[in-house]
């Protein structure tokens, strides 16, 4: 088995974030016409991720969701392949949307896009530089218009780095292995680390287990799929799923005007106060600086000198997205440290052992920003509502239960995180009651010698507007999923 990853055959989106396109659009496609969609599919200029001479002035990347390969006619049996999650949807059953806090204002029936009957068949994401994305987009709008309907556009804003609430973002990113260096096998990790295996992120690849990642596997004498790559575990089989990835997207609207005035309204009008409970909220300052102190940069620290939260609290938003944890609670090293925190018989150990394993739950984030933006200053003055404004979030793993859905449902709305006495994340928590009517709206801020501080009656800040997952392929699978009969 060779250790070399094949860019050539991976979506660039996967390895970067095209930073340097600072213009993006996202076109929603359904099929009118399965010949010349396929065919578009098929011939498709995709950006790989092999680096060039010099940095592309565009890219253009392609995601298709289950009802997308059911229309352009994809054999039923390479589809139900895929994972259980994918197959369904994200808004296939009630469970799933309690799952994933799409209740109330985020409920799928008031959604823009990806609703009943609103799922799109094909994504297509495209970036430039500035002033050229335009041009670029009517092209490819011209290029595939014989096979789909335009069903949607979504616009993004280049907000310089800074989401919409006016946080720098985009700073934490898990580093996939791409020199496939670490050990493969599910080995106990004493320390947090970035580094992720990279069957994390691209279906074909062992995975923090050592594993790989269910995906169809078929025989290559089958129709095209000679073309497509062997699988690594069984290299009699054609890897349809090899370097491809899984795309979660979700449109979220932020109310930056309730954020701001309800903490100004919370300070009593005390500008640094509004800040600092805006900044616990995130665990980060403005720019970016995590609370909790690094040791360099703005990535570089965990939570183990801030046991008690009274940096960064226990449910700041970027604690519980990424926890920044190893398998077993810090300790003195050696065998018999390791046995009796593994066994639980350390009580200060115990009381750290709540959240589960950061390593397995990563996710590769692409969001891009929309709308209209606003200072602090102006969303704490403004009376009318301006443009909606929010995030289109994107993020990429080989597992959406375990990656995304997991995160989404234990970390963020939920509302026990670390220990928490009923509060869900204060940003994107959907602020519903919990199963006995108790209240989450709220947000503590542990103070040291005394009681935690709480910010009561918070409202949602976030709606979401629109979401679906889809199925990022490498290259030859897109080329194989458009011809396959």
């Amino acid at each position: 088995m060779s250790d070399a990853v094949e860019y050539d055959d991976i979506q660039s989106l996967v390895r970067f974030a095209h930073a340097h396109l600072t213009q993006a659009s996202f076109l929603l496609l359904h099929v009118k016409d399965r010949a010349a969609a396929r065919a578009w599919l098929a011939s498709a200029p995709v950006t790989s991720a092999a680096v060039q001479d010099t940095r592309p002035d565009t890219a253009l990347h392609v995601a298709l969701t289950r009802q997308g390969l059911d229309a352009l006619g994809v054999p039923a049996d390479i589809v139900s392949g895929f994972s259980a999650e994918y197959l369904a949807g994200m808004t296939s059953d009630e469970a799933r949307s309690r799952r994933l806090g799409d209740i109330a204002q985020n409920d799928p029936s008031g959604w823009l896009w990806g609703g009943s009957g609103l799922v799109p068949h094909v994504l297509v994401m495209l970036y430039a530089r500035p002033e050229l994305l335009a041009d670029f987009e009517r092209g490819v709008v011209a290029a595939c218009d014989a096979g789909f309907e335009l069903s949607g556009r979504l616009a993004t804003t280049d907000m310089d780095g800074v989401e919409p609430f006016g946080f720098v973002d985009g700073i934490s990113q898990p580093e996939p292995d791409w020199a496939r260096k670490r050990e493969v096998g599910d080995i106990t990790q004493y320390a947090y680390t970035n580094l992720s295996c990279l069957g994390e992120f691209l279906l074909g690849y062992p995975n923090e287990y050592g594993a790989y990642t269910d995906r169809p596997l078929l025989d290559p004498a089958r129709s095209t799929a000679a073309q497509l790559p062997r699988a690594e575990e069984a290299p009699d089989l054609a890897d349809l799923g090899r370097n491809g990835s899984y795309l979660v997207m979700r449109q979220l609207r932020q109310d930056v005007r309730g954020l701001w005035q309800y903490l100004d309204a919370q300070a009593g009008g005390n500008e640094a106060l509004r800040r600092r409970w805006g900044e616990a909220m995130v665990g980060r300052k403005l720019t970016g600086e995590p609370l909790v102190g690094s040791g360099s940069g703005l990535n570089d620290f965990d939570y183990q000198t801030d046991v008690e939260g009274l940096r960064c609290p226990f449910g700041a938003h970027i604690r519980r997205a990424n926890p920044r944890n190893a398998d077993l609670p810090e300790g003195p090293p050696g065998l018999l440290s390791r046995l009796v925190r593994i066994f639980g018989f350390n009580p200060e150990a115990l009381e750290q052992d709540r959240i589960a394993s950061t390593r397995f739950h990563r996710l590769l984030r692409r969001g891009r920003e929309y709308g209209v933006e606003l200072s602090i200053e102006q969303a704490v003055t403004t009376e009318f509502d301006p443009p909606e404004t929010g995030l289109h979030f994107i993020c990429l793993g080989a597992n959406i239960a375990r990656q995304f859905e997991f995160v989404q449902n234990a970390w963020i709305i939920g509302t026990r995180f670390d220990g928490l006495g009923g509060e869900g994340d204060p940003l994107l928590g959907d602020r519903q009651p919990g199963p006995d009517r108790s209240p989450t709206n709220f947000f503590s801020i542990p103070e040291a010698g005394g009681p935690d501080r709480r910010l009561h009656d918070m409202p949602a800040f976030v709606q979401v507007r629109g979401g679906a997952y889809f199925f990022l392929p490498g290259l030859r699978a897109l080329k194989f999923l458009a011809t396959v009969e």
